[in-house]
């Protein structure tokens, strides 16, 4: 079964309740498709075996051999990304330079050339509950939904090659290009949201990006004490519109803990209420006849 964990909005919690549901499974492909910012790598420390590049941008390069300095790209250039040093010479920046080749096309000398950035990564390797997949795209750089599906590729040919059963993939927040390559065709959407204005105005545009893929899911309220009366509401959204509301948990300072400790709240808390609950969750889903 291939679980996608998504959320409409950033800080719901959604990476700690992934972790948690790998650890009760126990044996998993565990796909990390938050490209923008990865952060499984820093919970699990996994033992990297392949590693190759992704090309997600190219980046303009000045020869400096022939560059006569005469400024033309600087003026022509939308994104601000040309400018001279203090030693009166054209530099190009890194982060503001977006790939689009204008500069390398109006050069008087051809001075200017694009090259591919091999920056991003495609990672995998082995970790305490089976075999990750990281995907890393570097700042500035473009096509994180491409990068989202070889993400999502490599996981199902490990699965196979290894006869894992279960991916759990942990998605990018938002309902953009990233989210939406990350649940093409999984077998179940897990929501996570919290009680805000914020969370239940994503929490909506999230489940209209899941329906009208017309995927199973269901919801997990995280943090549900943080605001009683909207958390009625995304109750209330739920029973009038037959949405399957998986669980709720309130604050726990244990996922905190465990996070700080490199540990999912289960090993370090394996009796908690918390977890005892993402346990029955993640048990419920695997037996449903989905």
């Amino acid at each position: 079964m291939e679980i996608a964990v998504i959320s409409g909005k950033g800080g719901t919690g959604k990476s700690s309740i992934t972790a948690a549901i790998a650890n009760v499974i126990g044996n998993v492909v565990l796909a990390d498709c938050d490209v923008d910012a990865a952060n499984m790598y820093l919970l699990f420390t996994p033992e990297i075996n392949e590693e190759k590049s992704f090309v997600g941008a190219e980046a303009a390069v000045i020869d400096y051999d022939i560059c006569t300095n005469c400024g033309k790209c600087m003026l022509y250039c939308r994104f601000d990304a040309i400018s001279k040093n203090k030693n009166d010479k054209l530099v190009i920046s890194d982060v503001f330079c977006d790939g689009c080749g204008l500069c390398e096309k109006i050069c008087p000398v051809n001075a200017i050339t694009m090259h591919p950035s091999t920056e991003s990564k495609l990672l995998n390797g082995n970790f305490r509950f089976g075999k990750i997949v990281l995907g890393h795209l570097a700042p500035g750089e473009e096509n994180s939904g491409l990068l989202v599906n070889l993400v999502r590729k490599k996981a199902r040919e490990i699965s196979e090659i290894h006869n894992i059963e279960h991916i759990i993939i942990d998605g990018p927040p938002g309902i953009g290009c990233p989210v939406i390559s990350t649940v093409t065709s999984v077998d179940y959407c897990i929501i996570v949201t919290e009680p805000s204005l914020s969370g239940l105005h994503d929490l909506k545009r999230t489940i209209e990006l899941v329906e009208s893929f017309k995927l199973n899911f269901g919801i997990i309220i995280n943090k549900a004490d943080l605001n009683v009366k909207i958390n009625a509401k995304i109750i209330d959204l739920c029973k009038k519109n037959n949405y399957d509301l998986l669980g709720e948990i309130y604050f726990d300072p244990n996922f905190v803990d465990a996070m700080v400790n490199t540990k999912t709240i289960g090993e370090m808390f394996p009796k908690s209420v918390s977890y005892n609950i993402v346990n029955k969750i993640t048990e419920n889903i695997l037996n449903s006849n989905i």
